[in-house]
């Protein structure tokens, strides 16, 4: 009997853990919108590059990872998919935080679940 309560508790919990975990974003256009690119093709800029143009505003979280730092790249897999929709070679980068996206109850404990969030500028970066 306790060994199925363990089965089906850690069922449950993986149950909990993986119906928060998500990985979304938004793209608003702000400019000339271009056909969309592979997301692959998408570079993440810390600075501005020498020539390009703003497209739109792009943001993405997600708490999918198991650490912050797969949260984080999770995160910018979804903003460089967000930026390829409209035609964005490039993102420039303006914030990174942490944000509480609510928490699970284990064992009598509430343990916070924290999502990555980040935006910047979609850009059409000219070679």
């Amino acid at each position: 009997m306790k060994k199925t309560c363990f089965i089906i508790f850690g069922i449950l919990l993986l149950a909990i853990l993986f119906s928060c975990s998500t990985a979304e974003g938004t793209a608003l256009v702000t400019g000339k919108e271009r056909a969309a690119i592979s997301p692959d093709k998408v570079v993440i800029y810390a600075e501005p590059p020498a020539k390009y143009e703003v497209i739109g505003i792009v943001t993405a979280s997600s708490d999918s990872g198991w650490t912050e730092q797969e949260d984080l790249n999770y995160a910018i897999e979804e903003l460089k998919k967000q930026a390829a929709k409209i035609g964005a070679n490039g993102v420039l980068l303006e914030n990174v935080r942490t944000a509480e996206s609510g928490g699970v109850i284990s064992y009598g404990v509430y343990v916070p679940i924290s999502a990555k969030e980040v935006s910047g500028k979609a850009i059409y970066v000219y070679k």
